[in-house]
């Protein structure tokens, strides 16, 4: 067979694992024609790809990032997108293409093979954790630990000039990596978007932490975390070119406001793309190498429009509409019952 694969979206630590071992599995194993597209939907529109052996990917398995590079959109962006997706599949002889990706690129990997047809399986991907159907997608551990290193880190500093200071971490529509890191670190508070904050709250929670003669607190935040309305205004947040709302700053607008509330020194620290950078976990590679094996096992079985997934420590397949439009939220009772028990 020619199989196609391709990666989209954010990038994620162990992008690069799932394509070693769709290739290892793929050509290595099954002799099959593996093309790697560069640049996510981009590279099947304009046949840009390479031919992958197991040459090809060595050594790639610790390496962050994307050997074949990513991009978001889709061919959805342009009225003919969709009849030259097409036509690359047929042009190329494409009997199969493997989609690596977040919910956005799921959403549209199932559109596209419920329209035109086409011979798609996905693999689930993201640093946020909130793809419906699956357990767990690989680099949200190597997030979590990057953003847990830097609370153990801003700690001690806190402690050093008594400070409060505020950890802003990846989340737009999930608190996860906000409620592990912040678990796993320590937090005085952890704010997440499925759960609205109160100003006063928070400000509370920090100063009875002082009272007790705790000299730091830290304050996690997920980017898409938003205030109760009335306690807080924040200015409305742009929109990219998809017309999605940009988050991020919430806690450069949070900070002076817990200053003047509770009369300590807040300092910010927003860790962005190191969330994303750099090389994945060990846990990560496993479970990158176990979906891009269970990706090659998928094809071999022609069932297309199924995702590879995690759950109870086994891969299986779900169809990808399951998570089309969809987030995957942090369980609230999860939330108040672990997490907001160590508040303060």
């Amino acid at each position: 067979m020619r199989i196609g694969v391709l990666t989209a979206g954010g990038d994620s630590p162990g992008l690069n694992a799932v394509i070693r071992a769709v290739v290892r599995k793929g050509h290595g194993v099954a002799g099959h024609t593996v093309l790697g597209f560069y640049d996510a939907w981009d590279g099947v529109l304009e046949r840009r790809f390479t031919e992958m052996d197991t040459t090809a990917v060595r050594g790639i398995l610790p390496r962050g990032g994307t050997l074949l590079g990513t991009r978001r959109g889709s061919p959805y962006d342009t009225p003919d997108g969709r009849d030259r997706l097409r036509e690359a599949f047929a042009d190329l002889r494409l009997e199969a293409l493997v989609v690596i990706g977040g919910n956005g690129t799921l959403t549209v990997a199932s559109m596209l093979h419920e329209e035109l047809g086409l011979p798609l399986v996905g693999v689930p991907k993201t640093i946020d954790n909130d793809v419906v159907g699956t357990d767990a997608t690989f680099g949200f551990q190597t997030a979590v630990q990057i953003a847990t290193d830097a609370i153990d880190r801003l700690h001690t500093t806190a402690e050093s000039h008594d400070r409060v200071m505020i950890v802003e971490v990846m989340g737009r529509d999930a608190g996860w990596i906000a409620m592990h890191a912040g678990i796993a670190g320590g937090a005085t508070a952890i704010l997440i978007p499925e759960r609205p904050f109160d100003i006063g709250e928070v400000a509370r929670i920090v100063t009875h932490r002082h009272d007790r003669g705790r000299y730091a607190s830290v304050v996690v935040v997920a980017e898409g975390t938003r205030p109760v309305p009335g306690t807080l205004e924040l200015p409305p947040a742009p929109l990219d070119r998809y017309g999605r709302p940009m988050h991020g700053n919430v806690a450069h607008h949070l900070a002076p406001e817990l200053s003047r509330l509770t009369g300590y020194e807040t300092r910010v620290v927003q860790l962005g793309h190191l969330q994303r950078g750099g090389t994945p976990t060990a846990y990560d590679r496993v479970l990158s190498t176990r979906f891009g094996l269970a990706a090659v096992d998928a094809v071999r079985d022609r069932a297309w429009g199924d995702m590879v997934v995690l759950r109870s420590g086994r891969i299986e397949r779900v169809p990808m509409r399951e998570t089309r439009g969809l987030t995957r939220t942090v369980d609230l009772e999860l939330f108040d019952d672990v997490a907001a028990s160590f508040f303060g």
